[in-house]
């Protein structure tokens, strides 16, 4: 082979192998430094606990799992759904449910899958009767959210004997306590993912505390973010953008756009019961504030900002809007956040982290040579 000719895919070293399964054009972040950047923020969150507090971290991070299910619905397939928190909820509850009624290794694990199933086979039902039956466009995002206020309003009133499931309570407001603590595994195989973090001493370092419920929710975002890059970027991901972009002109290529939507949608609930199993978990408690119609706003906010065609931006936003949330006073932090929203479609349509990533690209190769999501015009990102 003369040295001008380009080399083949199978000489590629692996790095560059791996790489090829998580870029493409649907994603932010296709160079060598966008990994190595990614590999040292990955690895500031798993050394965080060790400097800071990690406790509410975690809380942020179970919430990006809940923002990357709307990034993947809304940002890549255009189903705009406030109905996220529905099976976050409900996910959360089935995991609490089975759990106290199980409370054993073996248990609390098919609790865990039981939640995340929950979570997604109420959305394909919800998904089945609005795809299947024609709903479109602003429709779908009035159904979900009658859903929202329709579970929280049926929750809010189970606080009598007669709601429960064997031996948990669903409570009504006051919520289901007592939760056990997540165990993965089986009987004389198993481990407890504590969120009290325990004591550790290393020398020349000194005292510290670590949370293993920290470092699964850290490996869970990961490998979901990492995971989702691959769909995105796959054939079907293209097909998922081509619905989002014209669905009546993927429909005349032969393409079932119902059923795409349906499955994504579907996927999209089944992560949001994982969130809300982590949620759960965490607390060992769940509320119905969890279908609150402010709860349900949320997850648009945190990927509107960050960039709804961004699943970093998901990320991003989430942990960052979650901080400053929390830091706030209550009616103060509603003040920033909807200043933060009316900015954002104002000023930056396409999201925070997309344009972030414009200016980079554009300080290092010149004007309009930024790829992936956000490459076209920002005025044409308002919605869908």
């Amino acid at each position: 082979m003369s040295s001008t000719e380009p080399t083949s895919a199978p000489n590629r070293s692996l790095p560059d192998r791996l790489r090829s399964r998580f870029e493409g054009p649907n994603t932010i972040g296709d160079s060598r430094g966008f990994w190595v950047g990614f590999v040292v923020a990955v690895a500031a969150l798993a050394v965080y606990p060790v400097f800071g507090d990690g406790s509410q971290l975690s809380l942020f991070m179970v919430l990006a799992l809940l923002g990357l299910s709307l990034s993947v619905v809304w940002g890549y397939s255009g189903v705009l759904s406030f109905g996220q928190v529905v099976f976050f909820g409900i996910g959360a509850y089935t995991f609490g449910v089975v759990s106290i009624n199980f409370a054993t290794p073996g248990g609390i694990t098919a609790a865990v899958v039981a939640g995340i199933v929950g979570g997604g086979l109420s959305a394909a039902i919800l998904g089945y009767f609005m795809f299947y039956g024609g709903v479109r466009d602003v429709y779908v995002t009035i159904i979900t959210l009658v859903s929202t206020i329709v579970m929280h309003t049926f929750m809010a009133q189970t606080a009598g004997s007669e709601w429960a499931i064997g031996e948990a309570a669903l409570g009504g407001f006051n919520g289901m306590p007592d939760i056990p603590v997540l165990t993965l595994g089986v009987e004389g195989a198993s481990y407890q993912f504590m969120y009290n973090p325990f004591p550790m001493r290393v020398i020349g370092i000194g005292s510290f505390e670590l949370s293993p419920f920290y470092y699964l929710v850290l490996v869970l975002l990961v490998g979901t973010y990492l995971g989702l890059r691959v769909l995105v970027n796959s054939d079907y991901g293209r097909v998922m953008v081509a619905v989002r972009e014209d669905e009546d002109r993927t429909e005349m290529f032969g393409y079932n756009v119902t059923r795409i939507k349906f499955v994504v949608f579907t996927l999209g609930g089944a992560l949001a019961g994982l969130s809300g199993v982590l949620y759960a978990a965490r607390n060992v408690y769940i509320d119905p504030t969890v279908f609150s119609l402010l709860f349900a706003t949320l997850p648009v906010i945190w990927v509107s900002i960050g960039g709804r065609k961004s699943l970093l931006g998901a990320v991003v936003a989430t942990l960052a809007i979650e901080y400053l949330r929390i830091s706030m006073a209550g009616e103060l932090a509603l003040v920033l956040l909807g200043t933060l929203l009316l900015v954002t479609i104002l000023v930056l349509p396409g999201g925070f982290v997309p344009w972030v990533h414009r200016q980079i690209v554009d300080a290092r190769l010149g004007p309009g040579e930024a790829g992936g999501p956000d490459a076209p015009d920002a005025s044409s990102e308002v919605s869908d």
